[in-house]
């Protein structure tokens, strides 16, 4: 099983897969609709976004747990 290098997200299942290309190091929430890997402020925003509707979180402090996750990940270790 595949981890996703942007989100973390466990990729099991094809569909799983940015365009559903398992040779893919990413997952379909963290590419644009051709299939590119989005950017660390455009993967920031939405795990932000994320973070705020699921938690509860306030913007701010949203953001600040989604640097730290994102922090941790391989696609984001040198920002």
């Amino acid at each position: 099983m595949k981890q996703c290098i942007a989100c973390g997200m466990p990729m099991k299942n094809p569909e799983d897969f940015a365009m559903g290309d398992c040779e893919k190091d990413y997952c379909k929430y963290c590419c644009h609709s051709d299939g590119t890997m989005q950017s660390y402020h455009e993967k920031l925003n939405s795990l932000t976004n994320f973070i705020v509707k699921t938690q509860g979180l306030n913007e701010k402090a949203a953001n600040s747990a989604a640097k730290a996750m994102m922090a941790k990940l391989p696609a984001w270790k040198n920002q």
